[in-house]
């Protein structure tokens, strides 16, 4: 099983602007410096709550079909599946019908399940990643992203801005992690 980003999200949730502003920096000498640390405040968000934030294109690759009649797509939330595709074990190339199953965005994960009368095919797949669902994931555009989400990507940038070290010397206390994971807790999911 194996999760492959096909196409990143084309923007971040937050803009250098709002992240400057809560920074409190007004030139633009660190400004690729700090649209560097929005990437990895969103990566490691997502990353987290196992979710995808602004919408991004991932391929699901399954060695074999579910034991029963539903899929669970990871990175919720699912906004649509392009494709089902599946291999033989000559390496032939087939589509799944789309008629042959529903794809539920509503749940969480959301799912691909068959429908009445219809089963995964029988065919003898690739021994290895022999399955590959195609899928979008995400809230949508930055105003879609829940304000929690913002909220800690914000709190993990001004951390990192002001402590560019590995260590920081004379410091115990750990209130940005507490705060970041109490926020982030609030929609993790389970991993699929």
């Amino acid at each position: 099983m194996a999760l492959v980003l096909k196409t990143a999200p084309a923007s971040e949730p937050l803009s250098l602007s709002e992240v400057k502003i809560h920074l409190r920096v007004d030139g633009t000498e660190e400004d690729a410096y700090i649209t560097s640390l929005i990437t990895a405040a969103r990566q490691y968000c997502e990353n987290f709550q196992n979710r995808a934030y602004i919408t991004q294109t991932w391929q699901y690759w399954l060695d074999d079909w579910a034991a029963g009649s539903e899929i669970l797509i990871p990175k919720p939330p699912l906004r649509a599946v392009n494709s089902i595709k599946y291999y033989g074990e000559d390496g032939t190339e087939y589509i799944l019908s789309a008629d042959s199953y529903i794809v539920d965005t509503q749940s969480q994960p959301g799912r691909v399940v068959l429908k009445a009368n219809n089963s995964w095919l029988g065919i003898t797949l690739c021994p290895a990643n022999g399955i590959c669902i195609e899928f979008d994931a995400g809230y949508g555009t930055a105003s879609d992203v829940p304000m929690t989400v913002r909220q800690a990507m914000l709190l993990l940038i001004g951390h990192w801005y002001e402590h560019r070290e590995v260590v920081v010397v004379g410091s115990i206390t750990k209130e940005i992690e507490f705060a970041v994971n109490a926020l982030l807790w609030q929609d993790r999911v389970v991993s699929v």
